[in-house]
């Protein structure tokens, strides 16, 4: 594993075969969440992954508290940023490229979304 510093605003990602995105997506607005879903995806090679972690909503926006809570949070705290659900992010992935894209969701609050190159 290595770890780099940079701006994932203005500097390319590096090439990785797996991208980590935790608690990152929820602070940006959609264009910005767009725009970093496409870095991840030029950043991979076919077969890699991109893994999203977040407190998702649920798609129907009515069971996960948590997440719709962590939703207004987000819009108090930051100029754009808002939670999304599950449906989302894997729309967002598809637009971006990805060709296989899930939901598996994690003990406590947080889910993953896993899109495949």
């Amino acid at each position: 594993m290595q770890f780099r510093t940079g701006d994932f605003f203005h500097d390319p990602l590096p090439r990785a075969d797996v991208v980590v995105m935790a608690h990152i997506l929820h602070d940006w607005g959609r264009e910005h969440k767009r725009m970093l879903l496409r870095k991840a995806y030029e950043a991979l090679p076919m077969g890699g992954s991109l893994i999203v972690v977040e407190a998702l909503i649920d798609d129907d926006r009515r069971r996960n508290a948590f997440g719709l809570l962590m939703s207004l949070n987000m819009l108090i705290e930051t100029l754009a940023g808002f939670d999304y659900t599950g449906a989302d992010c894997c729309r967002w992935m598809h637009d971006a490229g990805f060709s296989s894209t899930r939901v598996e969701r994690l003990t406590g609050p947080d889910s993953i979304v896993i899109g495949i190159k």
